[in-house]
């Protein structure tokens, strides 16, 4: 079956960096809902027409991804607000209670970068926001999606963090 919207596709990726790191690698293949919001709009226009055994690469641009990276997303909170252990990588939901940055989105994944006795540096961008990145894709599998794949345009959250939208106004990619 060639990839057509709607239908559902089984995907494995490397994904790596401009400089050709790799960031993640998707193994074994996990299924996305094709022609909603589960991919980035450049993948699904990459994969539109092929088939199972079909290996695609695509160059994504920071707007193409995960957005260009906005330092109006990273603030300074008090170390006081934040747990006893807190250490640079940990994660945490909207900011901590007491945040002295009322302003900042409720809604972001905000990650601790900096650790300091008196503050803490917290950003609520995508780790991967203003990167390009290059995809490479293998199609495992196509089907037709069923109807309430296709009523509710996605297969829900996949478990994968690196296509996750950039913004919380924006669609899951």
């Amino acid at each position: 079956m060639q990839i057509t919207a709607p239908c559902v596709v089984s995907l494995t990726w490397r994904l790596e960096d401009a400089q050709g790191q790799s960031v993640e690698e998707l193994n074994p293949a996990m299924e996305f809902f094709y022609g909603g919001d589960d991919l980035f709009a450049k993948v699904e226009e990459a994969l539109t027409g092929h088939v199972t055994g079909d290996e695609v690469s695509v160059a994504l641009q920071p707007e193409d991804a995960f957005g260009d990276y906005d330092s109006a997303l990273v603030c300074f909170e008090p170390r006081e607000v934040m747990p006893e252990n807190v250490v640079v990588g940990m994660q945490f939901e909207g900011l901590p209670e007491g945040a002295s940055t009322p302003d900042m989105p409720a809604d972001r994944i905000y990650t601790v970068t900096e650790v300091y006795p008196e503050h803490v540096v917290l950003d609520g961008n995508h780790p991967l926001a203003g990167i390009g990145l290059r995809i490479h894709v293998t199609v495992c599998d196509v089907r037709e999606a069923t109807e309430e794949e296709i009523e509710a345009g996605t297969l829900g959250d996949a478990g994968v963090t690196v296509l996750d939208g950039p913004a919380p106004d924006e669609p899951v990619h």
